[in-house]
């Protein structure tokens, strides 16, 4: 898994790309943990497009984010969810509480 971030306008991006399983989730809510309290951004985007496999560990990495987020007065979305990610947010019943946009094709 790789991480990748950008702060722009009051705006947290953060781009995940690779596998995000169980060992890179818990490395993955440290690190974005990290951004918001150093960033303090109002807004978070979580984008997943380079993410080439996701199992349930990646629900619980929106959901910390997402809460974390919702403590700061940070509006958090996940986006550019492939396929078999946004199954695996489905199945999770995810797509009820976040705001999760799948990946757009051109």
């Amino acid at each position: 898994m790789e991480l990748q971030y950008e702060v722009r306008e009051g705006r947290l991006t953060a781009w995940v790309s690779g596998e995000l399983g169980h060992p890179e989730a818990i490395r993955l809510m440290a690190e974005l943990g990290r951004m918001l309290e150093d960033h303090l951004p109002a807004e978070m985007a979580l984008d997943l497009s380079g993410i080439d496999f996701m199992d349930s560990s990646g629900i619980a990495v929106a959901v910390q984010t997402m809460r974390r987020c919702q403590g700061c007065g940070c509006r958090f979305w996940v986006q550019g969810v492939p396929k078999q990610a946004m199954r695996v947010f489905t199945a999770g019943g995810i797509c009820r509480l976040a705001d999760i946009r799948p990946e757009v094709k051109a």
